[in-house]
């Protein structure tokens, strides 16, 4: 464990913050070409499926290898092992579940599908090196008020996220096409609850792990996707 590394986390978390305003502000001039804003221009395109499972795979593949092949001496504590496990529960479900689980869904641009490979890589490797070599929480960190609270959070945000969609992929009847406006759940209360629901899982995680690392995701997500629900938001009003 060097602290010239741990230096050059916290810079790579940093840089993820500036990295999610500057997508956050692309995002409001250049309309996203996935789902229901794909273009009907002929583009290389992967399939649904094994797009999500490919872009979401290395932020549980990343860490497990970075695991592997160090020591994690941090690991041997119980706060960073439950935070460790909470990001991976994440994208377990995230690349090796919710994939299967989709109906139809439009290929997705090439480029997009690396972009969001070439994140999770940065991000799976980010978190899982600072909190196996360099988190350092006191034992009973497992029973502050800002993990307990971030922990609750997260698994709240979690579970609106999987339920929202749950709900989009059971918008359509067999043989129906088009964009409908989804009902049910939170979304009677905001455009994009399955966008509300990770933002309030990863605050919740930045919050257990009260670190700059954690934070710069949470601060990345809220970027990314805010940007998203307000073109969702504007698309449905018109």
């Amino acid at each position: 464990m060097e602290p010239a590394e741990g230096s050059h986390l916290d810079a790579l978390a940093y840089l993820e913050c500036a990295l999610g305003l500057l997508g956050s502000v692309l995002l409001k001039l250049v309309r996203s070409a996935y789902g229901r804003y794909a273009s009907p221009r002929p583009a290389c395109r992967v399939p649904a499926r094994a797009a999500w499972a490919l872009q979401e795979l290395p932020s549980l593949a990343v860490p497990l290898w970075v695991c592997a092949r160090t020591a994690a001496e941090r690991l041997r504590h119980a706060p960073n092992r439950v935070l460790l496990a909470m990001f991976l529960v994440h994208y377990a479900q995230r690349s090796l579940i919710f994939p299967l689980l989709i109906r139809g869904g439009k290929p997705m641009p090439l480029y997009t599908c690396t972009l969001a490979f070439t994140f999770c890589v940065y991000n799976g490797y980010l978190q899982s090196r600072y909190l196996s070599q360099y988190a350092v929480y006191a034992d009973d960190w497992v029973t502050d008020p800002r993990f307990l609270v971030g922990f609750c959070l997260w698994l709240i945000g979690m579970l609106i996220n999987i339920h929202s969609d749950h709900i989009l992929r059971n918008l359509r009847k067999p043989g129906e096409t088009g964009y409908k406006i989804p009902r049910g759940g939170l979304f009677e209360y905001v455009t994009a609850a399955n966008y509300f629901g990770e933002v309030v899982e990863w605050c919740g995680y930045a919050l257990a792990s009260w670190s700059v690392q954690g934070g710069a995701f949470a601060a990345f997500t809220f970027c990314i996707l805010v940007s998203r629900a307000q073109q969702h938001h504007h698309e449905d009003r018109c």
